[in-house]
């Protein structure tokens, strides 16, 4: 898979995004051990310390842990997950809403077009 990265966005903020949308997907699931820093950075084509340090603010929002010497693990906390995902899917609908208001399209007319869209 190729990454794009936006040059106005440090790219480990940009990762931690990929990275977040793989937990809140289900790509990696609760529990799951997670490629070592080194995979990762081969991955996304990005130095291991960018790596690293996106994977850092993974671990400050309890969204994966260490296990000393056995590596990085998806937390366990389902109900943390979830909420993330709401919050994604929030924010999504909000852009959404936003777009079609610009257009003059209002909310109900901007859920028309959604159900007219075949998946």
């Amino acid at each position: 898979m190729d990454f794009v990265f936006d040059n106005n966005v440090p790219i480990y903020i940009q990762v931690l995004e990929y990275l977040k949308i793989y937990l809140i997907s289900g790509t990696f699931k609760c529990g799951d051990k997670l490629p070592s820093v080194r995979d990762f950075a081969t991955t996304f084509k990005v130095n291991p310390n960018t790596m690293q340090k996106a994977l850092a603010e993974l671990e400050t929002m309890n969204l994966i842990y260490t296990e000393r010497t056995n590596g990085k693990y998806v937390t366990k906390d389902i109900k943390l997950i979830e909420k993330l995902k709401d919050e994604y899917a929030i924010t999504l609908a909000k852009s959404y809403f936003s777009g079609m208001k610009r257009i003059g399209l209002g909310k109900a007319d901007s859920i028309k077009y959604l159900e007219g869209i075949d998946e």
